[in-house]
């Protein structure tokens, strides 16, 4: 009998991993190793780059392996990487101490992945930011964006990096600040769509201008590229314009409407400055007064995404309450426009005539969100109340197939549980890297281990190379990815040591006699240190109670991985300094007695001797 439960034991899980779709095991074609496996020594093929939600960071891992390598803490503070303790980057958050992170985008040139920057929203406070793939660390926040509340429907980056493009999830009156009561929603709220300028060279953003829109709820988008170049797209649902009990009243409709914004036009307008009005300092559209800005366009009830194909003709859209996806001609829609194929306006925006440029609706499943693309002119539809994903040819389509659409739907696989998002490195551009897919799920339903009422979500990878779709493996992220971006390793290319040469910072200090303590005020400390292995020079800082001293301290290590912390006891102070760099903290001696400092961050086989002592004496 104890044989027989080891053997049912042995066997459970290999069929565990054989449930679900077209999936039948992970194994390599030799039956041993999954094929994500990546020996140790050996390093993935991708980079993956997860929005962290209400994280307020961004979690990076590899691909194929799904192993978490790092977090890049963007709009809260990480004690472990020093984040929200420096000067510099204390300035940068602002006054806000956490953030949404919902959608990452990497910058692009000539429609592909360049590995310079990747840009990601904060759907909280309304903020976007810049993180540098130099060296994985964030460069810029900007905002609160002026107008804008709920900044959701972006980070969407246009095929040259010439915008970061974002649009609301909130209404609010305008300008913002202004108030109105919430019964009088339909006609005193409005939403926006913000062109924020990115500074080709240096990535520094700048808000260029913005779009008012009808008090609707815009979701995801996306940017166009070939025929669609020029142009964005978002969905919205709430067309109602309902202001209370959205689950009900923002459904009513049978369509809500996607948005087809011409940046290009927009630009155009602020350039000729077409009698414009500004509101918060920034060029305010109204596309009811400039033709060509914004059409609308009629799609499936309650929609939650929209994105186009890799050459930009196709743009698919899925509504979540139909079990349909929409795809768009964009050929069709330029066409529509030049005949003025309309069905009517909305607050004086054309309404393109459905029909007219609807190249057919895939029966792709309950629950349709977002689509991503292979590059071999397949489509992958996440699907949240089917816990699956719809693998579907894109146009041209046969005569059969547009008889019968069902038949443009190839293959389906079941993932655990209610996904949300998806990702294929590559997607959003024009030539994706179609190997795997990852399904992003918003339940963990006890797949792994307990971890009590908080329980972290999971990625699933599937295979999307042969016919059919594979599931190979799962992992658990930390809350709360939404969407994720991915690509090629050799793409980018960080670097591993910040240069003595190129560290410009006015207080660096690389020999130990130039360190010291200066008094600089009657209540004021400067401290010059270097830290290296294994000691920092000055070792003793000695001040009065009430100084503020402000620390510069240099890591004057030029060595891969010898990074140095700087934690004060007592002082709630933790700075973490990568080789090469300078960095600057301050603190308020207000305590007397004498207060350890020591390295945080292991970087010797004498990491632990590697302290001093502030002394604070009483005044």
């Amino acid at each position: 009998m104890r044989s027989l439960t080891y053997l049912f034991l042995l066997v459970l899980p290999l069929g565990l991993l054989g449930c679900g779709g077209s999936s039948a095991s992970g194994d390599g074609a030799d039956g041993g190793a999954p094929a994500s496996y990546v020996p140790p020594g050996e390093k993935d093929d991708y980079y993956l780059f997860y929005s962290g939600g209400h994280s307020g960071q961004v979690f990076v891992a590899g691909l194929p392996s799904l192993r978490e390598i790092q977090e890049i803490p963007v709009f809260t503070p990480s004690p472990g990487h020093g984040y929200g303790f420096s000067k510099k980057s204390k300035k940068m958050m602002g006054e806000y101490r956490w953030g949404d992170v919902h959608h990452p985008g990497l910058s692009k040139t000539d429609g592909t992945y360049d590995g310079r920057w990747l840009f990601v929203n904060d759907n909280a406070n309304n903020r976007v930011a810049r993180i540098s793939l130099r060296d994985f660390k964030t460069k810029q926040i900007l905002g609160p964006i002026p107008n804008s509340m709920g900044n959701h429907g972006s980070s969407f980056v246009t095929p040259n990096t010439e915008y970061l493009l974002v649009a609301t999830r909130f209404s609010v009156p305008l300008p913002k600040g202004t108030h109105a009561p919430v019964e009088t929603y339909e006609e005193n709220f409005n939403g926006i769509v913000s062109g924020v300028d990115i500074d080709p060279e240096t990535g520094e953003m700048e808000v260029g201008w913005q779009v008012k829109t009808p008090p609707f709820n815009w979701d995801l988008g996306s940017t166009g590229k070939g025929p669609s170049d020029g142009w964005a797209f978002w969905t919205s649902y709430n067309t109602e314009m309902a202001h209370d009990s959205l689950e009900i009243n923002a459904s009513q409709r049978d369509r809500d409407y996607a948005a087809f914004v011409n940046w290009e036009r927009a630009e155009e307008v602020v350039e000729n400055n077409e009698g414009l009005n500004r509101r918060n300092g920034v060029p305010l559209i109204d596309p009811a007064e400039h033709e060509g800005v914004m059409y609308f366009v009629p799609v499936s009830k309650s929609p939650h995404g929209i994105d186009a194909s890799p050459s930009g003709r196709w743009i698919a859209a899925s509504g979540k309450l139909q079990p349909t996806t929409t795809v768009f001609d964009f050929k069709q829609f330029k066409t529509a426009i030049e005949n003025e194929d309309f069905q009517g306006e909305f607050r004086g925006v054309p309404v393109v005539n459905y029909d007219a440029v609807v190249e057919g609706e895939v029966p792709v499943g309950q629950g349709p969100l977002h689509t991503q693309f292979d590059g071999e002119g397949n489509a992958y539809t996440s699907l949240f109340i089917e816990s699956s994903v719809t693998k579907w040819k894109l146009p041209p389509w046969d005569k059969e197939t547009k008889e019968d659409m069902s038949k443009a739907v190839t293959d389906k696989i079941s993932v655990h549980y209610n996904i949300g998002h998806l990702v294929i490195p590559g997607s959003d551009t024009k030539e994706p890297y179609g190997n795997w897919l990852v399904a992003m799920n918003k339940l963990q339903k006890g797949r792994g281990l307990n971890v009590g009422p908080e329980k972290p979500e999971t990625s699933q990878l599937i295979d999307i190379s042969g016919e059919e779709m594979e599931m190979i493996e799962e992992d658990y992220t930390r809350p709360e990815p939404h969407f994720a971006q991915a690509v090629p390793a050799d793409v980018i290319n960080p670097i591993e040591v910040y240069k003595k040469e190129n560290n410009d910072h006015p207080d660096a200090r690389w020999d130990p006699e130039n360190t010291g303590v200066e008094r600089t005020g009657p209540d004021e400390v400067t401290v010059h240190m270097i830290a290296k292995r294994s000691q920092y020079y000055p070792d003793k800082v000695e001040v009065q109670q009430g100084d503020k001293v402000t620390f510069h301290l240099t890591n004057i290590e030029q060595v891969s991985d010898m990074i140095h912390g700087f934690g004060i006891a007592q002082y709630n102070m933790n700075g973490v300094v990568p080789p090469g760099d300078t960095q600057t903290f301050t603190i308020t001696a207000d305590e007397a007695g004498v207060y350890p400092f020591y390295c945080t961050n292991f970087c010797s086989a004498l990491h632990q001797e590697m302290q001093g002592y502030l002394e604070v004496k009483p005044r």
